[in-house]
């Protein structure tokens, strides 16, 4: 009993990072990852009625979904594909040059990220900028020459309501990777601390996986049916 409690206090004494709560460096690890799951559940749980509400309209509204699917431009949204699917690797590499005590790298793959996740939100801003171009925007304004304008405006509804709150947690994860790329410039993190830049990295492939479920349901799914208009 003795010998633990000298280790624990040995881990108190020498790590500054390890908060007085927790026993010693793991089992803060632990706790702060179980903590960032959690948090992604409740968030799975809210794209998740985002996406049934998808699934019942497109079965009312076939048609109607098909033809807006049609309309929306599937290069930009598989350039964004590759975009977020190489910020993931990115984000990767930083929690990996974390955990090597490389400062450098973890600079470098932050940045990295970040620049993809900004590409990423700039190319959804020509998008929208296009969508209010064609008066696809649902509203007063909106215009519809397909069959079923009805439907198609449900699914422009659903397409800005998913990718706008998607966009919203992009934006958050931009500003938390700004924070952790000042925390690794200060040289805060190496092998035996790295807790938030891998926190931080779940967070961030959470919000790529999204899309890749966005992806598919809002510019592929759809393209394959015959068109009456």
């Amino acid at each position: 009993m003795h010998a633990e409690h000298s280790t624990h206090g040995h881990d108190h004494a020498h790590n500054p990072n390890l908060q007085h709560h927790f026993m010693d460096m793991p089992h803060q690890q632990e706790a702060s990852t179980l903590g960032m799951w959690i948090f992604l559940v409740t968030e799975v749980m809210f794209f998740g009625g985002m996406f049934l509400a998808y699934i019942v309209y497109r079965t009312w509204y076939y048609q109607g979904f098909a033809e807006a699917s049609h309309h929306i431009d599937l290069f930009w949204g598989g350039f964004n594909t590759v975009v977020l699917i190489c910020s993931s690797l990115t984000m990767a590499l930083a929690v990996r040059a974390a955990q090597l005590s490389n400062r450098r790298g973890q600079i470098i793959n932050l940045i990295l990220t970040i620049v993809l996740g900004a590409v990423f939100l700039g190319v959804k801003g020509i998008e929208y900028a296009a969508k209010f171009r064609d008066n696809v925007v649902p509203g007063r304004n909106f215009e519809w020459h397909g069959t079923d304008a009805v439907g198609a405006q449900i699914f422009y509804s659903l397409y800005f309501m998913l990718t706008g709150l998607h966009a919203i947690h992009m934006i958050i994860g931009i500003g938390l990777m700004l924070v952790i790329l000042w925390m690794a410039w200060r040289g805060r993190f190496d092998a035996s601390y790295y807790g938030p830049v891998e926190i931080s990295g779940l967070y961030w492939h959470f919000v790529d996986i999204v899309w890749i479920f966005l992806f598919p349901l809002l510019y592929l799914i759809g393209r394959h049916a015959p068109l009456t208009f």
